[in-house]
């Protein structure tokens, strides 16, 4: 009986036009708009979405004519694919399929790609500073005016002939020429920093004068007037501190050596908008030669540096601009001083270089991950450096460039790069001149500008661009 009802319900249903047994999806059609686009030994394969799709397969060969029998499967590819370990001048050739639960498409048209080599980066030379100097600032003003756009404000330092500076030059790199500031700055100063506001003006904070001294004075660069004016004291004198601009436009200063030449446990914050400095909340420690990176969360990481002991630590804390308090977090893994910080693109630092508890240069280098609070460490150097400095490229890669080596005596022209993706530094192009001390600014270009330095006791004049 139940088998006859069955029979019955199906007849009914089938008379009242109900589709008991759905008509099974199409298979799709074959993808149109497929481009293949070539890298470094890389092809970049798209193609437009098709209708009904759940995913395409990539036919691929070193020769023309590919069809899905001859060509190499890549299985249920997403939107695009990207092939890599190609080998440079190969043609390779792509036809694309669409699947789902019914079958696979036709092959689109072939398309097809030559993989190129990325041309090696290299140094030249670009024109010479006015004045020779070193542990000076370079600073990328702003994109504001046609005046201004693309340039570098190189400030202070100093020069073994004439001591501390307190002239100013700009470096145009549509002509690749440096040229003197309309007016020289309120104080000579070396081992300052010098911090780009979100107005355009350039901040100069602190250093050391032309009698060794500490300085507690700050100063402002105008672009549009390309004058300097003096601006509010902070409540320290200090030098070998860090200023870091703060997502809410202020400037954090911390620690650095005091008139007394010992490490400071002070901090302040600076406000463009009264041109005052105010103290915040206390460091956790003293210290001097330290590093500050601001985050992606807005807070900024203080590690490393000297203690008020005198001794290379490897404690590192964090600044809370939302409560003005700092906090301790997971130490280095390495206690170092005179190190670098860089702010990678997936949000962690790569701490690179200075020297470590016993006073020796180090080659070994490390990431912190906000993530966690901890230091783990990761590829090292070819070279150890200390005075060397570290540049984000456009890439996502770092830059590493010059410095002394663990000899303590012998300036680098070597240089190296980090890639995040591996973990590891690789040699790249020598510099043309040794040097330590000097600075690497990023242009807008994506090249880096290389400044003065030291060489053997000679004050460099010259400057190099890295593209």
């Amino acid at each position: 009986m139940k088998w006859f009802v069955a029979i019955l319900t199906t007849l009914m249903l089938a008379g009242c036009g109900v589709d008991w047994f759905p008509a099974p999806k199409a298979v799709p059609t074959a993808p149109t708009g497929v481009s293949a686009v070539a890298g470094d030994a890389q092809v970049a394969i798209s193609w437009s979405a098709v209708s009904g799709a759940t995913s395409y397969n990539i036919y691929w060969s070193p020769t023309s004519g590919v069809t899905t029998s001859s060509g190499t499967k890549i299985s249920t590819a997403a939107s695009s694919y990207t092939q890599t370990g190609l080998t440079d001048a190969t043609t390779y050739y792509y036809v694309v399929t669409a699947v789902n639960a019914s079958g696979e498409s036709s092959a689109s048209t072939q398309v097809s790609a030559t993989p190129t080599a990325a041309a090696a980066a290299a140094f030249t030379a670009t024109g010479t500073m006015t004045t020779a100097r070193e542990n000076h600032t370079a600073t990328l003003l702003a994109n504001g005016s046609a005046a201004t756009n693309g340039k570098v404000l190189i400030a202070g330092g100093s020069d073994t002939a004439s001591g501390t500076l307190g002239s100013a030059e700009l470096y145009d790199p549509a002509a690749g020429t440096f040229s003197v500031t309309a007016g020289a700055m309120q104080v000579a100063r070396q081992s300052h920093t010098a911090t780009l506001l979100s107005a355009g003006k350039i901040l100069l904070v602190g250093g050391v004068d032309g009698n060794g001294n500490a300085l507690g004075s700050a100063e402002l660069y105008d672009p549009a007037t390309g004058n300097f004016s003096a601006t509010g004291a902070m409540a320290a004198a200090r030098t070998s501190h860090t200023a870091t601009p703060l997502s809410n436009g202020s400037v954090l200063i911390v620690g650095g050596t005091g008139t007394n030449g010992t490490a400071l446990d002070s901090a302040e914050l600076y406000d463009p908008a009264t041109n005052t400095f105010s103290i915040t909340g206390y460091p956790v420690s003293a210290r001097e030669g330290q590093s500050a990176t601001l985050l992606s969360s807005g807070k900024v990481l203080i590690a490393g540096g000297i203690d008020d002991s005198g001794t290379p630590v490897a404690s590192a804390e964090l600044f809370d601009p939302g409560t003005g308090t700092f906090t301790a977090t997971g130490s280095l893994t390495t206690a170092r001083v005179g190190q670098s910080a860089t702010l990678l693109t997936n949000g962690k630092v790569l701490i690179v270089g200075g020297l470590d508890s016993t006073e020796t240069t180090v080659g070994s280098a490390e990431i912190f991950d906000p993530s966690t609070g901890t230091s783990a460490a990761t590829g090292s150097l070819a070279a150890a450096r200390d005075f060397f400095t570290t540049t984000l490229l456009a890439n996502g890669k770092v830059l590493v460039a010059g410095g002394v080596d663990s000899t303590g005596t012998s300036v680098l022209n070597s240089t190296e790069t980090f890639d995040p993706s591996t973990g590891l530094f690789s040699s790249s192009a020598a510099m043309i001149t040794a040097r330590e001390a000097h600075t690497a600014t990023l242009l807008t270009s994506g090249a880096v500008l290389i400044t003065g330095g030291d060489n053997a006791g000679t004050t460099l004049k010259s400057a190099e661009l890295f593209k």
